[in-house]
């Protein structure tokens, strides 16, 4: 039995990766911030968590973490010449000094573990140029560089990976895929021709954070239906 804290974890992914864990016997210290959870899982223990406010009281956590998965995450499309330099600093506040200050208040945790595992969120945006994505790849490009500096910097002892998924059928999400005909459209973009879902993107982070993938650290794993990759 291991201990995991998912940061952002009664929603979308972030829910998913929560039961998963869970349901493998793990120890699950999960956050929320908007989306309260309305059940609670056994072996999963929830705090409220905001790191856009400061709000980093981290006192229910264990005194050793295995993993940790920081799930947080925001798609505003917009063109770049509407989009407020303010707007890339709140991105960028929420996904990576979000964080940065989470694995910085964390670490003594997960030193404290024999080997410890952090999964990272990036987009697929980042290594594919899209319309109107300037304000979400600009903060998971940072995430990128962030996940491969920590990934050398702490090996051997803490494996430090990404996953870079297209659209995926979360809450965060639900503007772009609120109709069949957004949905079906979308999913004609991706050679698999379907959406992925959360429990698509939790199963390979629950992968990242166990020992199966304990030869693996500074990869960004590129889980989008075969958009980045296929023609």
């Amino acid at each position: 039995m291991k201990n995991y804290l998912i940061i952002g974890g009664s929603s979308g992914i972030g829910k998913s990766l929560a039961q998963i864990l869970q349901q493998s016997g793990h120890q699950v210290y999960a956050t929320y911030n908007q989306h309260q959870p309305a059940t609670t899982l056994p072996n999963t223990h929830y705090a409220f968590l905001n790191v856009m406010e400061g709000n980093m009281n981290l006192d229910f956590l264990p005194d050793h973490l295995d993993g940790i998965a920081y799930c947080p995450g925001s798609i505003n499309l917009k063109p770049f010449h509407r989009i407020k330099p303010v707007a890339f600093e709140e991105d960028f506040k929420l996904q990576v000094v979000g964080a940065i200050k989470i694995l910085q208040a964390t670490l003594p945790k997960l030193k404290a573990a024999s080997q410890a595992s952090v999964v990272l969120f990036s987009t697929v945006a980042v290594q594919l140029g899209f319309n109107f994505h300037t304000q979400v790849a600009t903060s998971k490009g940072a995430i990128e560089g962030l996940t491969k500096s920590l990934a050398a910097e702490w090996a051997p002892s803490i494996r430090v990976n990404a996953i870079a998924p297209s659209l995926t059928d979360t809450p965060l999400a639900a503007k772009l895929l609120s109709t069949d005909e957004k949905k079906e459209a979308n999913a004609q973009r991706h050679p698999l021709k379907k959406i992925g879902t959360p429990e698509d993107i939790a199963e390979a982070a629950a992968f990242l954070l166990s020992e199966k993938s304990s030869w693996m650290t500074g990869q960004i794993i590129h889980l989008d239906g075969g958009m980045s990759s296929i023609k």
